[in-house]
């Protein structure tokens, strides 16, 4: 018992002498994705019954309804009007 008294006296002593060490937080800017491409913004109002379907469809295949909406166009756009490449 005496010893853990010793041990938290000395504890009250140090806290009491030494200067608290405060962390110093260093800030770093944040680098741009090498995959950051050009994007735009599409609103769309869609039936809702469209909508669960999509989210329920995102959840099993583990993809965002972003994905979900480039790959439904990519493949409209691709059947409706192949692109012609140069």
């Amino acid at each position: 018992m005496e010893e853990y008294k010793n041990k938290l006296g000395s504890l009250a002593n140090k806290l009491k002498t030494d200067t608290p060490k405060i962390p110093i937080q260093e800030v770093h800017p944040v680098k741009p994705s090498v995959e950051d491409k050009e994007e735009a913004q599409l609103n769309t109002w869609i039936p809702k019954r469209l909508l669960r379907r999509v989210k329920s469809y995102g959840i099993d295949q583990d993809l965002s309804l972003k994905d979900i909406n480039i790959l439904a166009l990519k493949f409209f756009l691709d059947a409706k009007a192949p692109q012609v490449e140069p």
